[in-house]
């Protein structure tokens, strides 16, 4: 609901905010930056990664979805916060209601669907983003159903039935993502991600994998809420 009130109260800002990572949610680029690092294989690591790389490319076609319903005018560019995980938002004690959004630096142009897709990829999942035993790494539906219920009360009136259309899908999209990231990350190397022991990226990108798996075996459910 916070995050919701986030894009309710920007949706008539004047002008258009600096880009501060400019293609941050491009996932298309991100996607040509995995296939640049397969193609290179400076580590190579790339035998050791067959099913996740075919993982990401068989999807790949969906990868464009947002970005040309952005350009055909369905879906308009908002202030997206880009980092929307429960710890961004305060939360008054007593009455358990979001009061606002913190941390703000990766505040920029963006798509709505952005910050409701990550707020699903992060919160939805009980495990822990490195998660080495894949069977507890899942997307719980009725966390799921309380994020939606929450994002709509709040941001609903303002977003186009393009963007609403789009919620479930930018889960998985977002979720794809960030594991690409994580795989491009692992095969250049561990350059990017701070890591803490040996393939540590290797598991994240495995758990976000697994995570649009299971958001893929929920869409029905996702849609019939929608």
């Amino acid at each position: 609901q916070g995050f919701g009130d986030f894009q309710k109260q920007l949706a008539d800002f004047k002008g258009r905010l600096h880009e501060t990572i400019p293609d941050f949610h491009n996932t298309p680029k991100r996607i040509s930056a995995l296939e640049a690092a397969i193609k290179a294989d400076a580590f190579g690591r790339c035998k050791n990664v067959a099913a996740e790389i075919d993982f990401v490319l068989s999807r790949k076609d969906e990868a464009d979805k947002l970005l040309k319903l952005h350009a055909s005018g369905d879906i308009p560019e908002r202030i997206t916060h880009n980092d929307t995980k429960a710890n961004n938002i305060l939360i008054d004690d007593l009455s358990g209601e979001s009061i606002c959004v913190i941390d703000l630096d990766t505040v920029m142009p963006g798509l709505s669907l952005y910050d409701f897709g990550d707020m699903v990829r992060s919160g939805t999942n009980p495990a822990e983003e490195d998660e080495i035993n894949l069977d507890r790494v899942g997307m719980r539906f009725d966390m799921y159903e309380g994020f939606y219920d929450g994002f709509i009360c709040a941001a609903g009136e303002v977003l186009t039935e393009a963007e609403k259309e789009m919620l479930p899908f930018s889960a998985k999209l977002i979720t794809l993502e960030i594991g690409t990231r994580f795989l491009t990350d692992y095969l250049m190397g561990d350059i990017y991600f701070k890591t803490k022991r040996p393939n540590q990226n290797l598991d994240r990108c495995r758990t976000q994998f697994k995570l649009v798996e299971s958001i893929e075996a929920q869409m029905n459910k996702m849609m019939a809420l929608l």
